[in-house]
């Protein structure tokens, strides 16, 4: 009886880190699977043996395999975060024309953050010092862009890529139309 727990709680627990890590909702994983939101619920809690047609539904809209639900091996998932875009953390800077988005975890804040930025046309992102020693690295996904980093500047066209100290005031402007551009901060 002992064993037949521990595996009820091994896949449970399984379960929900799977479908956590493909970011499925409980109502979005029923309804890929069929299974009703309710029995995903009890099964993931631990409550309810699922038959193995119940099963064979879950691991077929997860895509994952049968005897990986239950190998001790599986426990380190590789896929750790899915960020869908409409809950990805966004800051719109005010009257500035540049759209933030947050794509690094809340956990690399102070280490290398990532943000993909949005911007208007005439559009800036006008920063402060960071703190010593930190590098920003800009690249151009759309449009082009022009970086002020104290007294210097640089033009970037599409797919140029920019590294610059950001331990001084520094400033990212869309030249005269729409950009998009990808931001990785590293603070050493």
């Amino acid at each position: 009886m002992k064993e037949k727990n521990m595996i009820s709680e091994r896949l449970a627990k399984r379960l929900k880190q799977t479908r956590k890590s493909k970011g499925l909702s409980l109502e979005a994983t029923a309804k890929l699977s069929g299974v009703s939101r309710s029995m995903l619920s009890q099964i993931e809690r631990g409550e309810s043996s699922p038959t193995v047609a119940t099963l064979w539904s879950l691991t077929n809209a997860l895509q994952v395999d049968f005897a990986g639900l239950l190998d001790e091996g599986k426990a380190d998932l590789k896929i750790k975060e899915i960020l869908r875009a409409q809950r990805t953390p966004t800051i719109d800077s005010q009257g500035e024309g540049c759209r933030i988005r947050i794509l690094s975890p809340a956990e690399q804040v102070g280490q290398t953050e990532i943000y993909e930025l949005e911007f208007t046309k005439d559009g800036a992102l006008v920063s402060e010092a960071h703190s010593h020693g930190c590098v920003e690295h800009v690249t151009v996904l759309e449009g082009s862009l022009r970086i002020e980093v104290a007294e210097e500047s640089a033009e970037l066209q599409q797919g140029d890529t920019i590294r610059y100290a950001a331990d001084c005031s520094h400033a990212i402007y869309a030249n005269g139309e729409k950009a998009k551009a990808l931001l990785i901060v590293y603070n050493s």
